[in-house]
């Protein structure tokens, strides 16, 4: 069975930084591209960054420049570090597998207060 559970979120204040991990079982983890993405409440998910197996990386124009995605087969964890965060970045925040998807777990709760 394959699953992706992730961690890592919390409240935090505005400025301050969260790291989100993501650890997946069940598929041969070093083989595929791995995304963030987050769902903004009654909007759709959108993707935030994506880390392909040669570890190039993707970000959305709204991310750049703070957050960084990382994945370390060995762990088979993919890893999103957030820095700067903004409260325009309150979202559930979810991994999944970039091109190949499987149903979506119950993403972590990133809340920034301003």
């Amino acid at each position: 069975q394959v699953q992706l559970v992730e961690s890592g979120g919390g409240l935090v204040q505005a400025g301050g930084s969260l790291r989100l991990s993501c650890a997946a079982s069940g598929r041969p983890f070093s083989r595929y591209t791995m995304g963030w993405f987050r769902q903004f409440p009654g909007k759709q998910r959108e993707l935030v960054a994506t880390i392909t197996r040669t570890y190039i990386t993707n970000y959305a124009d709204s991310v750049k420049g703070r957050f960084t995605i990382s994945r370390d087969n060995a762990k088979t964890t993919v890893y999103l570090q957030m820095n700067s965060l903004r409260p325009e970045d309150t979202a559930v925040y979810y991994c999944n597998f970039r091109d190949s998807p499987i149903d979506w777990g119950q993403g972590t709760q990133v809340t920034v207060s301003s």
